[in-house]
């Protein structure tokens, strides 16, 4: 694998650990969120990554990472009974998310982590790059 196709490689997996953060933040963003039936209720959602290598690309296959779906997560939403609430159905019921916060503050600090990782890739492969164009000094 050249060093060029490694910024290739760390650049898709920068997209997808961005593209992560995104839904962890939307599932955070909508944690609390009431609704006043069980089908309406916003469900946590989980983006769905598949390796790739493109070999049309160039001589040397491009290799990399890309969103393939997303995963909506069918966990029952939890049941609150609270009458007074304008959301509430026919039996007092009120419907929140099934978002978790803390496994969402776990998936965030895991998808942080491995953005600085292929930052830090990016830069330890520059670095070779130019110590390499300084050898036939």
């Amino acid at each position: 694998m050249s060093l060029m196709n490694v910024f290739a490689l760390s650049q898709s997996a920068l997209v997808a650990q961005t593209t992560r953060l995104n839904f962890v933040a939307e599932n955070l963003a909508n944690a609390e969120v009431a609704a006043g039936s069980a089908d309406t209720v916003y469900r946590a959602k989980y983006p769905v990554f598949k390796s790739f290598i493109n070999q049309e690309l160039s001589n040397s296959a491009a290799k990399g990472v890309r969103v393939d779906g997303v995963y909506e997560d069918e966990t029952a939403p939890r049941k609150l009974f609270d009458p007074g609430h304008p959301l509430a159905d026919e039996t007092g019921f009120v419907y929140l998310s099934n978002v978790n916060t803390v496994e969402e503050m776990a998936n965030m600090m895991e998808a942080s982590r491995s953005y600085q990782t292929n930052v830090e890739m990016m830069n330890t492969a520059k670095q070779l790059l130019m110590r390499t164009l300084t050898l036939g000094q």
